[in-house]
């Protein structure tokens, strides 16, 4: 549905509850549409046009309803929070998500309601000031206080004051000061969600088998410091674990082999020591990268089928890439999306990929990627890698591989970033290369590499020199390097797909065919339309005698014009 709400609808004085969810609803709602609405008791509204539909009551109005439930979401009713809501003394679930509130929270209003709300949603706003440290909310499960402007500490007493608190959202504020032992206290917490502040200090560490319903932790984006605690591993049902970007030093704790985790992500701290070899078949995202860890990459790793995200970049890692990542089955098979998403929390994660950093939220499920760049890895690259026929994207560059390009990487039909650059990689660049139709971003610089550079399909569309830059014994387009042969030749030279002799010969074949085919067609379509068509072949005949006698009459005359030009002469 789209368009105004009618000021007729104010009539509906019976109505109790008022369901206008998901609609493209716009233009303004004043008294008149709630007037009469004596009996309202859930009055749900949302717009999939942001903020297309604006509440313009007078400030100071009181309406005859009192609601038990309320969801306004992508409208407008800021940016003061509007009396007509703060009059509102029953409401037991609310929701004001992303309707322009700026200021603060009137305290009289927490306090009238705090004592019977369940649920409450002022994500997306710009509202500032503290955190209640006061107000108790005793039957409280869900607070989603997101994307706004608080600044303040967490109440370090928070388990006292939210004892039933299930799913805790505070992430993209500005909390600051550490986080409260109180915390781990909560038993009944399914979600914790503390990123993007300036909280510091370490990790709660008496975290406990009480706990027993904790299924996400994210805590990146802080200023935290110290070890991951031993005591996580207690959270028996744990899975989403993310405490990337901040200063975590360390190892990573075996106890975590106990939880049931499908996602890590330790990025962006300084953690050290070997990598965790008892890392379970569960997992879909293993997210180590811009850390101190050393040694090997298990080969253990090779069972976690269900690994979608894999990247372990500017590390200290060596020895040779494990020649089993085929078993990697869900970056084969598109069906098999590791896990699935939690209800309320988008995962996030910084994907590297066409040689740029995007933010993945709601897509992450869908991201298929390898990023083992910055290390120190030696060897060659496995040919196995090239079985995952799914992945997106590859980033293999700054380490200190040798040999050559896996010939059959065109079985990577799905690669859309593939970068080899600043190994030592030598001989040619595969033919199959062309075969890889998604490619957006290729980077191949500053290897051994020689030959001619392949051409055709996705390639051609690839023409920054750069990408081969540093390889010294390759020629052809895009390099200004020709190759031999180049010189004499009045075209273009092409390589085929599969480097053979026989491939020129098939395609010389087709070139001699497609000139004939096309003579065949041109000569038949004028001469096969004059046999058919008697007028048309008296109208060509006497176009052609007519011409005949003006080109005739023509060079009679130039005769006799040179003939009276040399005989002046004479």
């Amino acid at each position: 549905m789209n368009g105004t709400i009618l000021e007729s609808f104010g009539q509906l004085s019976e109505l109790v509850n008022l369901y206008l969810l998901g609609n493209s609803w716009e233009g303004v709602i004043t008294e008149a549409q709630l007037m009469n609405l004596i009996n309202l008791e859930e009055f749900m509204l949302t717009t999939d046009k942001n903020q297309s539909l604006v509440f313009n009551m007078t400030y100071d109005w009181h309406p005859q309803f009192n609601l038990k439930s309320l969801h306004l979401e992508s409208c407008r009713i800021g940016p003061k929070f509007p009396v007509w809501l703060q009059v509102q003394s029953k409401l037991t679930y609310v929701i004001l998500s992303n309707v322009g509130i700026e200021g603060t929270i009137p305290e009289q209003w927490f306090s009238t309601i705090s004592s019977q709300l369940s649920h409450l949603d002022l994500s997306n706003n710009h509202i500032k000031g503290s955190l209640p440290h006061q107000l108790v909310f005793p039957n409280v499960t869900k607070l989603f206080l997101q994307s706004n402007l608080f600044s303040s500490p967490i109440p370090s007493n928070i388990s006292d004051l939210m004892p039933s608190l299930k799913h805790l959202d505070l992430s993209d504020n500005h909390l600051y000061g550490t986080i409260p032992l109180s915390i781990s206290k909560i038993k009944n917490l399914n979600i914790l969600i503390l990123r993007r502040n300036n909280l510091s200090g370490e990790l709660p560490h008496n975290w406990n088998e009480s706990q027993i319903g904790l299924r996400v932790v994210d805590i990146s984006y802080n200023n935290l410091c110290g070890k991951i605690p031993s005591s996580m591993g207690f959270l028996g049902i744990l899975s989403i674990l993310a405490l990337s970007n901040n200063n975590l030093s360390g190892e990573i704790p075996s106890s975590l082999q106990n939880c049931f985790i499908v996602s890590i992500d330790f990025g962006g701290n300084r953690l050290s020591r070997n990598l965790p070899s008892w890392i379970e078949s569960n997992i879909f995202m293993l997210r180590l990268r811009s850390n101190l860890f050393s040694g090997i990459i298990p080969r253990k790793w090779c069972n976690l089928y269900k690994l979608r995200i894999l990247d372990l970049a500017q590390n200290n890692l060596c020895g040779g890439i494990p020649d089993c990542f085929n078993n990697f089955t869900a970056m084969v098979d598109h069906n098999n999306f590791g896990y699935k998403p939690v209800e309320n929390y988008t995962e996030k994660a910084y994907i590297v990929t066409k040689g740029r950093e995007y933010e993945y939220g709601r897509t992450l499920q869908f991201v298929t990627y390898i990023d083992l760049s910055g290390n120190s890895l030696t060897g060659e690259i496995p040919i196995q890698i090239t079985s995952l026929t799914r992945l997106g994207m590859l980033n293999l560059s700054i380490n200190h591989l040798i040999g050559s390009i896996p010939k059959n990487i065109g079985n990577m039909r799905w690669l859309e970033t593939l970068d080899l650059s600043n190994n030592s990689l030598f001989g040619p660049i595969p033919g199959s290369m062309s075969l890889l139709t998604s490619l957006v971003h290729l980077n191949l610089s500053f290897n051994n590499l020689i030959g001619r550079i392949p051409s055709g399909n996705q390639l051609q569309t690839l023409i920054d020199a750069t990408i081969y830059k540093g390889n010294p014994l390759l020629c052809g387009s895009p390099l200004s390097t020709k190759c031999q042969g180049d010189e004499t030749s009045d075209g273009p030279s092409i390589t085929g797909v599969d480097d053979k002799q026989g491939g020129d010969d098939y395609e010389r074949i087709w070139f001699y065919a497609s000139i004939g085919l096309g003579f065949g067609v041109g000569f038949w379509s004028v001469c096969g339309t004059l046999l058919l068509k008697k007028k048309w072949r008296h109208c060509y005949f006497r176009f052609c005698d007519d011409n005949k006698d003006k080109i005739a009459l023509l060079i009679a005359l130039r005769v006799v014009h040179l003939k009276r030009k040399f005989g002046l002469e004479n």
